[in-house]
């Protein structure tokens, strides 16, 4: 069974409801055709139902809830609650009223804070930031979590490393040049999204372009320092580096650089040392080896909220909303 599928039947199993916010785009309707066809989430489409039967046209979206901000009753009790939430920034309710029924997921994001939804997925014609600012604004981080990141779930077809090819590759998409106790967080979540949404043993590799020392540098001593902060903050964790990505993931090269560790050879979690590494590593290995490439999936927000890359295809949605709905289960 390929790795999508079983996250599906795992979404099946509790249906949870999710937003797709973006409804001027043509891939979410493809995506919530196929989503209510395969059952594995109640979807919330924000926009008038003018628009959505416009936009959504030839498109069989019979099974979705839609809201419209404009005239949905509770509207006015997102808008006060935003101005709660905000009051010491200035917000007004002038200004609420503005950035809720402006931007849908704005809107959305509200939603999901009072409850009527679990979940949201944007990101296909939004920026990460466009996504990630009202998340952190509405909702906040993590009760216990230092940092919010990103990471890709990455399922590379015929692919003896990893997790029978499955990894988790972090930081993809949000923090530029992370410092060694933001890496170190940025593991500890990573580890965390594996075992819940992999179902295995973490195995959690620093990376970077030398292994045990064979190069110095500041970049280098960067990674060494993560290595070291994550282990005392994550003592129980299968945690390991500074090492190269071969050394990381092919046993004889591990055994090689790094003799005696725990994690070289077998890593199924890759935590890069700068969003350039991570960026350019996981659509290579989308593009080249083929792998399917779900994310940029959030982590250390109070409620499940994914971002998309906007080359995003319809059957990534579908993949994403999956994941989604299953990060909502554990909430």
């Amino acid at each position: 069974m390929a790795f999508i599928d079983g996250i599906k039947e795992r979404a099946r199993a509790d249906k949870k409801t999710i937003i797709l916010p973006e409804t001027e785009d043509q891939r979410i309707y493809e995506a919530a055709e196929q989503i209510l066809k395969e059952d594995t989430a109640n979807l919330i489409l924000i926009g008038s139902a003018e628009e959505i039967a416009k936009n959504g046209a030839g498109y069989d979206i019979s099974g979705a809830t839609i809201v419209d901000p404009a005239t949905n009753e509770k509207t006015q009790a997102y808008i006060d609650k935003l101005v709660e939430l905000r009051a010491k920034k200035g917000m007004t309710e002038e200004k609420a009223r503005e950035a809720l029924l402006g931007d849908y997921t704005t809107y959305g994001v509200m939603m999901v804070k009072m409850g009527d939804a679990d979940g949201l997925v944007s990101g296909a014609c939004h920026s990460t930031a466009n996504t990630l600012r009202p998340c952190l604004q509405i909702l906040k981080t993590k009760p216990g979590t230092k940092l919010v990141s990103t990471f890709f779930l990455m399922s590379v077809p015929d692919c003896e490393y990893g997790e029978n090819g499955t990894f988790v590759f972090a930081d993809c998409g949000l923090n530029q040049n992370p410092t060694a106790e933001e890496l170190a967080s940025i593991a500890g979540s990573s580890a965390e999204s594996f075992k819940q949404l992999v179902g295995a043993d973490p195995k959690v590799a620093m990376l970077s372009y030398s292994t045990y020392g064979s190069a110095k540098h500041d970049d280098v001593t960067k990674v060494q320092e993560a290595v070291k902060i994550a282990k005392e903050q994550y003592p129980d964790l299968m945690l390991d580096g500074e090492m190269q990505l071969d050394a990381a993931i092919v046993e004889s090269v591990g055994q090689s650089k790094a003799p005696g560790s725990p994690v070289a050879g077998h890593a199924n979690t890759l935590v890069f040392p700068n969003l350039d590494a991570g960026n350019i590593g996981y659509k290579l290995v989308q593009r080249l080896a083929k792998a399917e490439a779900y994310g940029p999936m959030c982590q250390g927000i109070a409620a499940p909220v994914n971002d998309l890359s906007r080359g995003c295809s319809a059957a990534d949605i579908v993949g994403v909303v999956a994941i989604t709905a299953v990060q909502c289960q554990a909430q």
